[in-house]
């Protein structure tokens, strides 16, 4: 197994090419405002980390559902994998839609 001796810097910067890659902050900023834009049907998105990242968008109009999970399969080029429905917890009149994200 090849050991890889590359140092990167706190702010992301490879020393030896001087190239930059967004934050990590950067990128979820991205995502979310990007799926606030694109999906105006979800009265909420929300993104949570435990042990993989998700996103959740809660949406009253049951109707809507449908869409909101073909818009999000649209989405990233793949970023958004085992879409799924569910319940918006303490809010018994929505409803959710989640997915793994994968950057």
């Amino acid at each position: 197994m090849p050991k890889d001796a590359t140092v990167y810097s706190i702010d992301s910067t490879n020393p030896r090419t001087g190239s930059s890659r967004p934050s990590l902050n950067e990128q979820l900023s991205a995502i979310l405002g990007d799926l606030r834009e694109r999906i105006a049907e979800a009265d909420d998105v929300t993104l949570e980390f435990k042990g993989k990242l998700h996103v959740h968008l809660d949406v009253k109009r049951g109707e809507d559902l449908p869409l909101v999970e073909a818009k999000l399969a649209d989405l990233g080029a793949g970023m958004f994998s085992q879409i799924s429905r569910g319940s918006t917890p303490n809010h018994p009149f929505s409803h959710r839609v989640s997915a793994l994200v994968t950057i």
